[in-house]
């Protein structure tokens, strides 16, 4: 196999190899994952990959001609909607698949078992990195149902717009979120005092319960940094061995929430990995679980897809609004949907936000959409869901693990050494080139639908049995290597 043609109506294929100019219809040097025109495309036609518009030329383009950036345009979409006429069930289960979770008091299950330290401004950040880097694997050793204590900080929570702005709400919800996800056991929230973003509030607004598991402290009140910090280690010296009692129980697949993400993509990412997750999706669907997708600019110009498959006109157009507000919001800054697509992606052979985004949605398969939700939003759903948030990977996976998500998995072309806390993070490759040369970072080799002639199913059921493994406590590969705690990075929303 040399090219790939997605759909019969394309006027493009993607070369698996570097191609020299004379070699299977190319006129010049097709780079490999790159675009090369089937037959000739006039000035301002439409571009057509996945059977839809990327984009237009820029000039005539001859057949055999490398497409990319140099001749091809971008234009903002203008699209008419349809909603709820493209709904799949999703496939019937065939068995009743479990795994060993933690039950917790809430009714929800985690799949890891975490003491967070959470601030709540960036003012108690070194007070909250240093109560969480006293407890090192040796001091955890009475613990063994401790995954760790880990350190959750920000730059902001300060300097902001107060109650009732986008910001200081986003970053509300993303610390309630942090202290309800399942996956934490125990919370400390640690705060200056005199913040916009005042712990008070927060409890009050959101109900949190102080106790045994639940503590505030701000370094105003206590006395200072070092006061702090010992205060600190003493409160989670009180929570270890209440945290520690958890156990892990059998717990059926239905309460797995999986956000679904994509970092570093390349031409392969909407061919191999995106639609295995995808399919992985469709399964966690068919047991009555959850897949969250995210990125709101990196599903621009394959939303209609989505408005499709929305379960009635209300969750596709709450989708469609989601978009408007990102043209203005782009717009008002200045910028532009289609600056999306990073250095390297276009290296990749991605040209525009249009080919992003189509191959970005495969992830979420081809179930219903059910739901749709603000950023760090609790997502109360199930099936396959969306959540806003912007194309930067940390910040779009900590909503979704504030949203609920005790699993993540993220699909990356170019290689990431990405790994989030407290929802472990497995990733799968889109080639085998890069699976092999990073391949203590990459859990799974969706190249291998390529490489080996594996079928995109037979790798989402590998994905998913994988879901089900790291769930019962398997560690992924940035577990493994300690990622985590530096990628939790709440989007800074409004004026500073």
């Amino acid at each position: 196999m040399t090219t790939v043609r997605l759909s019969e109506a394309d006027n493009v294929v993607t070369a698996v190899t570097a191609l020299e100019a004379g070699q299977h219809g190319a006129t010049q040097l097709i780079p490999r994952g790159h675009k090369l025109a089937t037959r000739a495309i006039a000035k301002g036609a439409p571009v057509i990959k996945y059977a839809q518009v990327i984009g237009y030329a820029a000039e005539d383009i001859a057949e055999g001609a490398h497409v990319h950036t140099h001749n091809l345009d971008f234009r903002n979409v203008d699209t008419e909607y349809e909603y709820a006429t493209n709904i799949r069930p999703a496939p019937e289960a065939t068995t009743q698949d479990t795994f060993m979770g933690y039950r917790r008091a809430s009714g929800r299950v985690g799949t890891r078992n975490f003491i967070a330290v959470l601030t709540s401004v960036n003012c108690s950040a070194t007070a909250a990195r240093q109560i969480a880097a006293h407890f090192t694997p040796e001091r955890l050793t009475d613990y063994p149902n401790v995954d760790g204590v880990a350190a959750f900080v920000h730059g902001t929570g300060c300097g902001m717009a107060g109650q009732g702005s986008e910001g200081f709400e986003a970053l509300q919800r993303v610390m309630w979120g942090y202290a309800k996800n399942p996956n934490v056991g125990g919370v400390l929230m640690a705060g200056l005092g005199c913040e916009m973003n005042q712990i008070d509030w927060l409890v009050e607004a959101y109900g949190l319960t102080p106790g045994p598991l639940f503590q505030s402290m701000n370094i105003q009140d206590v006395g200072g940094l070092r006061k702090t910090v010992e205060l600190g280690i003493r409160k989670i010296e009180a929570m270890l061995p209440i945290v520690n009692e958890a156990r892990r129980e059998e717990c059926p697949a239905s309460e797995l929430m999986v956000a679904l993400q994509c970092g570093g993509s390349d031409a392969w990412s909407g061919i191999t990995a995106n639609p295995a997750v995808g399919h992985a999706c469709d399964l966690l669907v068919a047991q009555g679980g959850t897949g969250v997708l995210a990125e709101t600019p990196e599903i621009y110009g394959a939303e209609h897809l989505l408005t499709a498959r929305a379960v009635d006109r209300e969750v596709g157009e709450k989708l469609v609004g989601l978009i408007r507000w990102w043209e203005d919001y782009t717009a008002r800054n200045k910028g532009s949907m289609d600056n999306n697509p990073s250095p390297g992606n276009k290296k990749g052979g991605l040209t525009t936000i249009l080919e992003k985004s189509l191959g970005a949605a495969a992830k979420g398969g081809t179930t219903p959409l059910t739901g749709v939700y603000k950023y760090a939003e609790p997502v109360t759903a199930k099936g396959f869901t969306f959540m806003d948030s912007p194309g930067y990977d940390p910040a779009s996976v900590t909503g979704q693990i504030a949203s609920g998500c005790n699993l993540v998995c993220f699909t990356t072309g170019r290689g990431s050494a990405f790994g989030a806390k407290p929802s472990p993070s497995m990733k799968v490759a889109t080639n085998t080139e890069m699976f092999d040369r990073l391949t203590e970072d990459m859990d799974i080799n969706a190249g291998s639908i390529l490489s080996d002639g594996k079928s995109v199913e037979e790798v989402g059921r590998e994905i998913y049995e994988m879901w089900l493994r790291m769930a019962s406590g398997e560690k992924t590969k940035s577990e493994l290597q300690g990622l985590g705690d530096f990628e939790f990075v709440p989007w800074q929303i409004g004026a500073v």
